[in-house]
């Protein structure tokens, strides 16, 4: 239903309600209804007091003015209720001025303390119909609940409430980037931004301690173990570690070796760690091949556990140990062994005899003059003097056969030969006694080359060294080449 606002005012001076003559009293009315006169306002107050008269029978009586007094002039005159607002402030202002919060027209400004928002009115005033104008209440400010941060979180001060403060932290391994803390403001909203927890730290990665290792006996490697080390990282747990190097368990080489251990978090932290390997063979100063022999080891020839053999060339024999065996500390067992010439038998009867001895072991080279004073001898015999080494190194042993029948000799260094030996030889290799002559016969005694001029060493050396020398011989030769000079 719609409604009409009425003003009522006093003609004299002053009114019953002790108001001026200017003050108005206002009040509201069905707009189909005629506004009131003031005594129908009045006789509506009295009705609304529970009084049983009206103006004109109070006045009758001489108690209008008292009643009026009692009616509208409290000690704090309320016509509207006393106006609270929880977790707000209400500053009113009154016609009447005082204390008069709730009078007639008092109007009152409404608001909220901090943290609260305040929904409905602002203002209101007291109508006549004993009612405020409006309304309000004063609702509390909240922000929005914060999400929670990966691999963090924070604590606040007041919950979700203005002013209420929330410090983040992040778990072991990580380290806080942005603001440290929010703020809930005024508005209802976070000061700052959401603050990340990185993963700076690396992962934590110890290697074994370097260590040395000896190879085993009559090896040139060893085995090497140990604990693979394990990553340990503060943010994540399941960690791939990456090896460059041989694994543990592995034979090693001699040498040193650098074992590297890698690993990396899903931040691509990165640790690092090595340590060495260092496996050393214990080696013996290395053998020398005996003259007129040669050595053959084991393993790599004078490590730590090492055998070497001594073996003499044909026609030499072996005198001493046979075997030397390289010890821990770096010695070799034993003495060493030697090749001497083979002894030879000049005393057996016949040519076959003498043969025999050298068959598979030396060469001869068979020299025949008709005398001492033959000149090719006498040349030839100078030459072979100064080549008695390097025969005794390609395996030569020199027979001379002196003369003739019955002054004839025979002899080898200064052993003499039987005469039955002596014609033996001259009729198993042809020899003539007419005239000078040698006969080069190898190892197995087969007749390879004669030389009826006397010959140099060098020239000798040359056809022995192309035709009679194995491989293996000639490698000892080059070796021992330097003995002779």
């Amino acid at each position: 239903m719609p409604w009409r606002r009425c003003v009522l005012r006093c003609e004299s001076e002053t009114t019953l309600f002790d108001l001026l003559k200017e003050d108005d009293i206002r009040f509201v009315m069905p707009r189909a209804d005629p506004c009131w006169s003031l005594r129908e306002y009045i006789n509506l107050v009295l009705w609304i007091a529970g009084l049983a008269f009206t103006v004109d029978e109070a006045r009758g009586r001489n108690m209008w003015l008292p009643l009026l007094r009692r009616i509208h002039r409290p000690r704090h005159p309320q016509w509207c209720h006393v106006l609270k607002l929880s977790n707000g402030e209400v500053s009113c202002s009154s016609p009447r001025g005082g204390h008069h919060r709730g009078s007639l027209g008092a109007r009152c400004l409404l608001s909220c303390v901090r943290g609260y928002k305040r929904l409905g009115r602002s203002s209101v005033q007291c109508m006549p119909n004993r009612r405020w104008s409006g309304s309000a209440v004063c609702r509390k400010i909240r922000c929005h609940v914060l999400p929670l941060i990966d691999h963090g979180m924070y604590s606040c001060t007041r919950g979700f409430v203005v002013d209420s403060r929330c410090d983040y932290t992040c778990y072991e391994g990580y380290q806080i980037e942005g603001d440290r803390y929010r703020m809930c403001q005024e508005e209802g909203t976070w000061s700052g931004t959401e603050p990340t927890c990185a993963d700076h730290d690396p992962p934590k990665l110890k290697c074994p301690l370097s260590r040395v290792k000896i190879a085993e006996p009559g090896k040139l490697t060893a085995m090497v173990s140990w604990e693979r080390p394990v990553a340990k990282d503060t943010a994540d747990r399941a960690l791939q570690v990456l090896r460059n190097g041989l694994e543990s368990g592995s034979d090693f080489p001699e040498g040193m070796h650098v074992i590297r251990y890698k690993v990396s978090d899903q931040a691509r932290n990165t640790a690092t760690c090595k340590f060495t390997v260092h496996v050393e063979v214990r080696r013996c100063p290395k053998l020398k091949p005996p003259m007129h022999g040669y050595l053959t080891c084991s393993s790599d020839g004078n490590n730590y556990g090492a055998v070497c053999e001594y073996d003499c060339d044909p026609g030499f024999e072996r005198t001493g140990f046979a075997t030397r065996v390289c010890q821990l500390s770096r010695s070799w067992s034993d003495e060493a062994a030697q090749c001497v010439l083979m002894a030879i038998k000049t005393d057996v009867r016949s040519a076959g005899a003498l043969l025999d001895q050298f068959y598979e072991k030396r060469r001869l080279l068979v020299v025949s003059t008709p005398d001492n004073a033959n000149q090719k001898y006498r040349l030839q015999n100078i030459m072979l003097q100064k080549a008695e080494c390097g025969l005794d190194l390609r395996h030569v042993t020199v027979i001379e056969l002196l003369g003739t029948s019955p002054r004839e000799v025979g002899r080898i260094k200064e052993q003499r030969l039987d005469p039955e030996v002596i014609e033996g030889l001259r009729q198993a290799l042809y020899i003539s006694t007419a005239y000078f002559t040698m006969v080069l016969l190898d190892e197995y005694g087969v007749d390879r080359e004669r030389f009826v001029n006397p010959t140099t060493s060098d020239e000798l050396y040359s056809y022995v060294d192309e035709y009679l020398l194995a491989e293996e011989e000639l490698e000892r030769l080059e070796m021992n080449r330097d003995f002779c000079d």
